[in-house]
């Protein structure tokens, strides 16, 4: 197949020019009278592309449609046997996933560092879970990946279970050894499922890690809108060449049709259709010019001595064998100032919006093929303040509590409302994560304990404090099963 086809995109554009008087859905029909103030906002080209389903050329008619092609297109690019567009991003990848391998048994291991949509997974699918918990940075505080042997352990420890689900890259960038997570998941005859949403620039650049899909993993969950330049909200599924190719493609897409939309954006659709010719063909030529520019940036912070690269402390934990060079972490609270207050400035001041801060760390990340003001953006972070305020502050996790429920039993219990003093011994009906790094420090179907109940107070106290998932802002209340 051609990758420098965008048929998709194209049989969109094509229906767009005809300028059909549209009597159906969506309801604006491209009108300039009854929508003006939408065709004022967003232009009626915008509009006009905006095409409902079933329409034959497009995604109606004989296999291949434009529609099939494109993904067959995408599958191709990323290595895969199969592909689907997703237009309610990662996270439906996610419910799919799980969805899927429910089809194989009721029991999976579980990198406990998961997005929140594999926890609703679990709870959807009725699948259980047993964790494997990653490395965490407690001076930076981040989680990082897992390591084969600590799956291999998982794995021993588990009753049948029908798959293995991790995450790679981090939110961090930080790398795992897929192809030997893989090799341990494939002993075990259970399928690998990675959670690449940081990821979907990988493959593209050989200074970029390779792609997950490259690396044996079965199932690839990619959010195409991070890093490889689709629109927000839009993704792909990847399903690998694998022994369990045929067994996982018929419930895949059984999912897929249950979760997508039947009134799918075709906006989103066409920017991956877009996003992935743009990668394959000029994917190599675009990356390094991004690959420059952090570089220069990275140079730059290291010469003038006030902040930190992280990239190197991150390298020193055994579940990281590489680094997401499109993305530079930078330890601000060496200089003087936190995390949180760096972003705050920059934005504020600065009209710089980086991605994440912590207490310690500055988050910033180039989409694939941007090239961003370096220059600007170094002038800027080091004309922030020394406060002398910022302490260096570790992140001590409180162990989980004992599980009394299923997820899927616990998030469907009926629940009540109880005081923070009433909560410890109580069966948990929420997920709660503390933010960051994210870690779920608490499940649906498990014991409170009083010290997560103070893990949890405190984070939530803490200037730029937040806990995901909790009933009130001060971790006040929590919603236990009745």
């Amino acid at each position: 197949m051609d990758q420098n086809q965008t048929p998709y995109a194209d049989a969109i554009a094509q229906y767009a020019g005809k300028h059909y008087l549209r009597l159906g859905t969506p309801g604006h029909q491209t009108s300039d009278s009854s929508h003006p103030e939408l065709v004022d906002y967003f232009g009626r080209k915008l509009l006009s592309l905006d095409v409902q389903t079933m329409v034959e050329g497009i995604d109606l008619g004989p296999f291949p449609t434009p529609l099939d092609q494109a993904q067959q297109l995408a599958a191709q690019a990323w290595g895969a046997h199969r592909t689907w567009f997703l237009t309610n991003g990662a996270s439906m990848g996610n419910l799919m996933a799980c969805l899927a391998i429910r089809a194989l048994g009721s029991h999976v291991v579980l990198q406990r560092s998961v997005h929140s949509s594999v926890i609703d997974g679990l709870a959807f699918s009725g699948l259980s879970a047993q964790f494997v918990y990653p490395s965490v940075d407690t001076q930076l505080g981040i989680s990082n990946g897992v390591t084969a042997e600590q799956l291999r352990t998982a794995l021993q420890a588990s009753q049948d279970p029908v798959g293995a689900y991790v995450v790679s890259p981090s939110y961090f960038g930080a790398v795992a050894d897929i192809s030997e997570l893989a090799n341990v998941a494939h002993e075990f005859n259970v399928p690998l499922i990675v959670d690449e949403a940081w990821g979907s620039h990988f493959g593209f650049h050989p200074q970029v890690p390779h792609n997950a899909l490259f690396c044996g993993a079965d199932i690839v969950i990619s959010s195409t809108h991070k890093l490889a330049g689709s629109l927000s909200q839009s993704a792909m599924l990847h399903l690998g060449n694998g022994p369990f190719t045929e067994t996982l493609e018929p419930v895949l897409d059984r999912a897929f049709h249950s979760l997508q939309s039947t009134s799918v954006n075709s906006i989103l659709l066409a920017s991956l259709d877009v996003a992935r010719k743009t990668m394959s063909i000029h994917g190599k030529e675009y990356i390094s010019h991004s690959l420059d520019a952090m570089n220069h940036l990275r140079h730059d912070i290291v010469k003038r001595g006030r902040f930190l690269d992280d990239g190197p402390t991150l390298m020193t934990h055994e579940d990281v064998i590489a680094l997401d060079p499109l993305r530079i972490a930078i330890n601000v609270q060496v200089g003087g100032i936190s995390g949180y207050e760096a972003k705050a400035l920059l934005f504020d001041n600065h009209q710089i919006h980086c991605e994440l801060a912590t207490g310690n760390t500055l988050l910033m990340l180039c989409g694939a093929g941007v090239v961003p003001n370096v220059d600007a953006i170094s002038e800027a972070l080091h004309s922030l303040p020394n406060t002398s305020a910022a302490q260096e502050r570790g992140l001590d996790l409180p162990t989980p509590g004992e599980t009394m429920m299923s997820v899927r039993d616990a998030y469907f219990s009926n629940t009540e409302v109880v005081s923070v003093a009433d909560a410890v011994g109580r069966i948990s009906a929420d997920s709660l994560a503390a933010y960051p790094p994210g870690i779920p420090n608490l499940l649906p179907g498990e014991i409170i304990t009083q010290e997560t109940v103070d893990f949890l107070t405190q984070t939530a106290q803490a200037p730029f404090g937040h806990v995901r998932g909790s009933m009130t802002e001060d971790m006040s209340q929590f919603r236990v099963v009745k």
